[in-house]
């Protein structure tokens, strides 16, 4: 294979990574940021739920469609890619949600009225939250939500390539927190899909902004961890029926 093949095996999964990221925010965010309040929390978990399956479909093969510095800090725990692979995907996540955000403030500031302020799609707690979640209900809330994500993400895969109707498993996960989530501190599960938004909205939304980093981190390496428990690796699946003892068959006639 010649160097410039090379070059482009290794670019196309942080480039796929950084588009998905992009479209992740633009859409899924942009479904809260723009039709919140027509489509309310149940749409909202859908569009994020709907869009990740469509994008695993579209860059699971390339990358295995991560899109989450938590899923990605999974997969490196898990053995599953290198560390520097995983900076080069924290990267591109990194930048393409600041890139989906700022096309997504782009589309919002030309709506009249819209208020972008300290919100913007953004997560927080105290006064920030819908139900007033406290910082600690908060923290312990995104660590279990990614936890749930990152567990199931790591379940489903085989090596990073996401296939077949592994998708529609992580889809689902992803709308199962947003409808837990929303209503309590807007659910984050992913440090990138937080800190684009909150560079636009400023305010609050930065300075809450470190618990959205670190409690996906959490959530995310626990996942692994028990992962490796449920899941040891080099075994075979153990099948839930061949753990339980059997009476011997009777013998016939």
């Amino acid at each position: 294979m010649e160097k410039t093949e090379i070059s482009t095996v290794l670019t196309r999964p942080v480039v796929s990574e950084f588009l998905g990221t992009l479209l992740l925010v633009f859409f899924a965010v942009g479904s809260a940021v723009l039709a919140g309040e027509y489509i309310g929390t149940f749409g909202i978990a859908l569009a994020f739920g709907f869009t990740l399956v469509a994008l695993a479909y579209a860059l699971g093969p390339i990358s295995g469609c991560h899109l989450n510095p938590a899923v990605t800090l999974g997969m490196l725990l898990a053995r599953r890619l290198t560390l520097r692979t995983a900076a080069e995907y924290w990267i591109a996540q990194v930048v393409g949600a600041i890139a989906g955000s700022a096309l997504l403030f782009l589309v919002a500031r030309q709506v009249p009225g819209l208020q972008t302020h300290a919100s913007f799609g953004t997560n927080g707690w105290g006064d920030r939250s819908a139900v007033h979640i406290n910082l600690g209900g908060a923290f312990v809330l995104e660590i279990l939500m990614t936890f749930l994500l990152v567990y199931v993400w790591l379940s489903v895969t085989h090596k990073i390539a996401v296939i077949g109707f592994n998708g529609m498993a992580i889809g689902l996960a992803l709308a199962t927190v947003h409808l837990l989530g929303i209503p309590l501190d807007g659910t984050s599960v992913n440090p990138a899909r937080s800190i684009g938004p909150a560079l636009f909205a400023g305010g609050a939304a930065i300075t809450q902004l470190w618990l959205f980093i670190v409690a996906p981190l959490i959530g995310g390496a626990l996942a692994a961890m028990v992962h490796q428990v449920t899941h040891p690796p080099h075994e075979p699946v153990l099948v839930a029926d061949d753990a339980v003892p059997h009476e011997p068959a009777a013998e016939s006639d």
